[in-house]
Parts: structure tokens; C-alpha cells; sequence
């Protein structure tokens, strides 16, 4: 991943509770980390976010969350986690991060997140909204892959 890329970053304080028997954080607490960093993400664009979704007549559905690890972070540790959204189909999108040790500049891991938007009845597929595809260009500066609607004419 070109770090170059990421314009949005979040620290987040590595506490005693997300410490498992070995002293390191527990596997899982990662991916809480990237989804912290990636609410955050959908705020700072501009989205607009409550406690269900990002949009109050849709449903964003996680279906694929890939994570590499390649150091560990332990207690107290300053945990520095970039993210952006790096392409949108026509009902999913591509949120890429990479976390590191915020004082020591070390990899700790990566992440790959498959977000779709769904009908919040139906839970069917829905088409990603225009306007999120337009904050999310605006705020990438063009770095994002976005497959925008062909218009009829």
C-alpha cells in the first residue's frame, strides 16, 4: 500500500482489557481498530452517520475483511491507523488501512474491508449512492477507482 495515498489517520491507545495472556493485543481487537478508523473515515468526509448506518435508508453490510499482521502492539501502546476508501463498484466499495506503532514508526498490520450497501428490508444489494460517491472523490482527490452510473440518455 502507498502510504502516500492516505489522507485520513486516527490514533487509538492500545488499553489493559484488549491485552490477551501472551501481553500482546488480542487478534480480534484489531479489526476493532480498523472499523473505529474507518467510522471515523465516513465522518470526516462527510456522510452522514447514526447508530445504524451511514444513510438512514440503506444498510452497509461488512461481507469481507481481510487482515495482515506483522508485529504485535501490547499495553499503552499509541496506535497510528490509516484509511481510506480506495474503489466503488456499483453496490460495494474497498476500504484499504495500515496501522502502525505511532512512537516507533513499525508495521503492525494491514487491512482489506468489502463494504456493499443493502435494502434495509429486502437486504438485497442496492446501487451506492451518487452523492457518497461524490464525497468520497472529493475528499481522495481523485485517488479512488469509483465506477460511477452510466447516465441514459
Amino acid at each position: 500500500m502507498d502510504i502516500s495515498k492516505f489522507r485520513h489517520t486516527d490514533q487509538i491507545q492500545v488499553r489493559n482489557y484488549e491485552i490477551d495472556w501472551q501481553g500482546i493485543v488480542h487478534n480480534g481487537n484489531y479489526l476493532l481498530y480498523f472499523e473505529i478508523a474507518r467510522v471515523n473515515y465516513f465522518k470526516e468526509i462527510g456522510s452522514n452517520i447514526d447508530e445504524r448506518s451511514i444513510s438512514s435508508s440503506v444498510r452497509i453490510v461488512l461481507v469481507h475483511n481481510e487482515i495482515d499482521y506483522f508485529n504485535s502492539a501490547t499495553f499503552n501502546d499509541q496506535l497510528k491507523i490509516y484509511t481510506r476508501v480506495s474503489s466503488i463498484k456499483n453496490s460495494s466499495f474497498v476500504c484499504e488501512a495500515v496501522m502502525f506503532n505511532a512512537n516507533t514508526n513499525i508495521l503492525i498490520a494491514k487491512n482489506l474491508a468489502t463494504l456493499v450497501w443493502t435494502h434495509p428490508t429486502t437486504k438485497k444489494s442496492v446501487p451506492v449512492p451518487n452523492e457518497f460517491r461524490r464525497l468520497v472523490d472529493k475528499y481522495e482527490g481523485g485517488n479512488a477507482a469509483i465506477l460511477w452510473p452510466k447516465i441514459e440518455v
